[in-house]
């Protein structure tokens, strides 16, 4: 027929993208069922917020190049409209259901990234980032300055249940919020990725890798930073505000620039050239903040040490060194790397006991030692004062420094060999 379009094409569903997502949420709805208890609960809670949080600050950072040191600033506030907004609806005064306050710290969130985006995203690269870390410190300035609306020093308390049930849902309950943390999660995930493949995200793409050219074929680099940033701030809002429904209270800690360096750090273990990368990040980050803290009092150290080694040997981060293993597996390689892989794993595991000694012990000695200097480590009870437990630290760290250098070595030869038969391959 005269006129009808001849480019209609049928694309296949892509079965392996809907596997991976159908696995996420069925995980994300079974884990409650292994893993019952309230530290577990609330460990997982943490993860999905955080999760959220890191996926929108990916954004701008992975996705649209810019460098922010102030995106606490868009979760806090909304999580403070959201606070308000609860006790508001607690009293009876407006109609609002718990599930949807993500919602109000959503649209709180891109509003305040509307306010202040337009003002950081005039300017990019390093003039951004100071910008953003300006703003940031004026807004918890204000958190300080304004008692009424962020609470002073005690922050704003609430109650997250109230109302009567709808179908036994109180929100009370851990498991309950855990739930409602994950299906925001998920939406969000979606989203977010989503967006990704939009005309919006593959320029925000194109003015992450070359803004002039952005400019020279007609794009407004400045608007398109700019409507990134309000998206971000959204998605931001939302983690904000489901960290406040877990923890019933929002502080100035939430709008800190403690708070935006932990994203930033979260997004880069994970990887910020990878959509998955934050995903990881943020899960390791809040096993370090959350598990590792009950255990050790310098977990702070350890988490430093991590980000270090992250930065020096694996910057793409552990999402680069998956798909490395991903590549090879492909390609039918990774047999030959395995052994490589277990002689250093097994002789990093000797440096980290070592790491592990001789920071507990420094610590017990140097800063804990008022109750004694006994201590309990590895399932073993030993006076940290003692010669014998430094001597065994320095032997743990002479034998696992040489065998790790030793199996280093090893590793970068068969990789070396690996990625040039893959060259000879592809000529």
């Amino acid at each position: 027929m005269a006129g009808t379009p001849s480019t209609l094409r049928y694309r296949p569903l892509n079965l392996a993208r809907w596997l991976i997502w159908g696995l996420t949420a069925l995980v994300m709805a079974v884990l409650p069922q292994l893993f019952t208890q309230g530290f577990a609960l609330t460990l997982m809670s943490q993860m999905g917020v955080a999760i959220i949080f890191a996926l929108s600050y990916n954004m701008l950072l992975g996705q649209s190049g810019m460098l922010s040191f102030g995106h606490a600033v868009y979760s806090g506030l909304g999580a403070y409209v959201a606070v308000h907004t609860l006790n508001l609806a607690s009293k009876g005064q407006i109609w609002m259901p718990v599930s949807l306050l993500p919602l109000v710290g959503g649209l709180a969130g891109a509003f305040f990234g509307v306010l202040f985006g337009y003002v950081t995203t005039k300017r990019a690269g390093t003039t951004f980032a100071m910008i953003t870390l300006g703003i940031g410190e004026l807004v918890f300035s204000c958190s300080l300055m304004f008692p009424e609306f962020f609470g002073g020093e005690g922050g704003v308390t609430t109650n997250r249940v109230f109302g009567q049930p709808f179908l036994g849902i109180t929100f009370g309950p851990a498991v309950q919020v855990y739930y409602l943390i994950a299906f925001w999660c998920l939406a969000s995930m979606a989203l977010m990725y989503a967006w990704s493949h939009t005309p919006l995200g593959r320029i925000a793409n194109a003015v992450r890798d070359n803004p002039e050219r952005a400019e020279f074929v007609g794009y407004d680099t400045q608007r398109v930073r700019w409507l990134t940033l309000i998206i971000s701030s959204f998605f931001a809002g939302i983690a904000g505000a489901l960290g406040m429904i877990n923890f019933e209270i929002v502080t100035a800690e939430n709008v800190s620039a403690a708070r935006s360096g932990g994203v930033l750090l979260a997004a880069f273990i994970g990887g910020v050239g990878f959509f998955f990368g934050p995903i990881i990040g943020a899960c390791v980050f809040i096993f370090f903040v959350v598990a590792l803290s009950d255990y050790t009092k310098a977990w702070l150290l350890y988490l430093g040490l991590f980000f270090m080694l992250m930065v020096m040997f694996a910057p793409g981060g552990i999402a680069s060194l998956i798909m490395m293993q991903v590549q090879l597996i492909a390609r039918k390689r990774f047999g030959r790397m395995a052994p490589h892989y277990l002689a250093a794993g097994a002789s990093g595991l000797l440096v980290l006991a070592a790491l592990i000694l001789t920071v507990e012990m420094t610590y017990k000695v140097s800063v804990d030692s008022s109750s004694g200097t006994l201590m309990k480590l590895f399932g073993v009870e030993f006076d940290a004062a003692a010669a014998l437990p430094w001597a065994v630290a320095m032997g743990l760290w002479i034998a696992g420094g040489w065998l790790l250098n030793a199996a280093r070595k090893r590793v970068a030869r068969a990789w070396g060999e690996i990625q040039a038969e893959f060259l000879q391959e592809s000529r």
